[in-house]
């Protein structure tokens, strides 16, 4: 499959491409970048790759997909100018402002006959994939809790303004990891940190607590001003509990310059000084952390256009989620409980 990234910023640089090179009968054939800086650090990094200036020029090049990761509020109308012209979505989460504005996304793409996915690659991180191991074994009986925490100190990267805010940003994922793992939300209950620090006012921090219809409650909470860093998962179940302090192995290994391509055995698997312990009536045990790696989604993705396996993260599934960060959104200036 032939697939070209719109974008060349944080996500597309250490997020998309390389993984897509890592990936499975998948080709990165281009890459679309205004500046002449961005487009002089895709020639270094990425040496002889066509370089193109707007995503129409991409799409008259030829692509069978493309994955949009530019700033927020451009998605949605790149989403659906590559819809429109018949090829295959990767999309950046959010993938559209807001839950109304998603659905008309998905409806587009099965109008099309086209295959539209949310980038939800950190259903791949290494500690989820170990959790989501622990709640199948049944060893913590029926799963009451699950609380998840991933602060990070770095402001820096806070995405200002009515489009961005950590709640669109992080919580995106953390959301999406708790709905997999959990189910459906049928509740959602928020409140919301604000700053007005970078001119625009922005939520920089959340707690949002999602109670599923499975009976199963979640809670899910970041910061990025608080100068914390601290990623920690907790389930508790009838018959005992998990807990795990891990880090962000992925994240961290690109940004020292490492490639999942040059290490697939290795890549992705937290140090086991952060693996959990599993707690019940036999003892305390220590949970070995399973593989993370972000190119399986491309992987996969690749074969569900190709009509030969489930699509990773479905359209459906990004709606779901801006339906829970939408009612939180209303929680919070609300102080309420939302049904969804």
């Amino acid at each position: 499959m032939r697939i070209g990234i719109v974008g060349y910023g944080a996500g597309g640089k250490y997020f998309h491409a390389p993984f897509i090179e890592a990936a499975e009968d998948i080709e990165l054939v281009g890459i679309v970048a205004r500046s002449a800086a961005k487009k002089a650090e895709v020639e270094a990094d990425l040496p002889g790759l066509p370089v193109y200036s707007s995503l129409g020029e991409l799409l008259a090049a030829g692509v069978d997909a493309v994955t949009i990761t530019t700033p927020p509020h451009t998605r949605h109308d790149l989403v659906m100018e590559a819809i429109k012209a018949g090829v295959h979505v990767v999309a950046d989460k959010p993938f559209a402002p807001n839950a109304q504005a998603a659905r008309e996304l998905a409806e587009a793409a099965a109008r099309a006959g086209v295959v539209l996915n949310v980038y939800h690659n950190r259903r791949r991180d290494a500690d989820i994939l170990t959790l989501a191991g622990v709640l199948a074994s049944g060893k913590l009986g029926d799963i009451w809790r699950v609380h998840s925490t991933m602060d990070q100190d770095n402001a820096g990267s806070l995405e200002v303004g009515a489009s961005g805010g950590l709640l669109r940003d992080l919580g995106s994922h953390l959301v999406d990891q708790m709905l997999w793992l959990l189910g459906p939300a049928s509740h959602v209950h928020a409140t919301l940190d604000w700053t007005d620090r970078f001119g625009e006012r922005t939520d920089c921090g959340f707690v949002v607590t999602m109670t599923h219809a499975s009976g199963a409650v979640s809670t899910v909470s970041a910061s990025k001003l608080n100068h914390s860093e601290t990623r920690e998962l907790r389930a508790y179940g009838s018959r005992g509990s998990y807990i795990a302090s891990g880090a962000d192995v992925q994240a961290e290994a690109l940004m020292s310059g490492r490639r999942p391509v040059e290490e697939p055995a290795t890549w992705g698997i937290d140090a086991a000084e952060n693996w959990g312990t599993l707690s019940t009536k036999d003892g305390r045990v220590t949970i070995a952390s399973a593989q993370g790696n972000y190119a399986g989604f491309y992987t996969w993705f690749a074969r569900a256009v190709r009509g030969e396996g489930p699509e990773p993260v479905p359209a459906a599934d990004g709606l779901r989620t801006l339906e829970v960060l939408d009612a939180a959104r209303r929680s919070a200036q609300e102080n309420a409980v939302i049904a969804l």
